[in-house]
């Protein structure tokens, strides 16, 4: 772990399931009972694997499946930006 980790303020019975996540990925991360979660956010890459699962853990889950379902009815075009 790195002399500046960030602390991810999550609820505490999302820390354990977002650690194991993040560690699954790659990610540097410290977890101890009744602390906060620590991660090391040194890339671009992790900033997005540690928004992602913070995200996917937190989220109801309606948001969740509305934010899905646009997934689905983007055309491939408009994801590169061309029409």
């Amino acid at each position: 772990m790195s002399t500046n980790p960030q602390l991810i303020a999550v609820q505490w019975q999302l820390r354990w399931p977002i650690y194991q996540r993040l560690t699954d990925l790659g990610v540097p991360c410290d977890y101890a009972p009744h602390r906060p979660l620590m991660v090391e956010v040194n890339s671009p890459l992790a900033a997005l694997h540690v928004w992602s699962v913070v995200r996917q853990m937190s989220a109801p889950r309606k948001t969740l499946i509305n934010w899905l379902r646009q997934c689905w009815q983007m055309h491939p075009s408009d994801s590169l930006g061309r029409e």
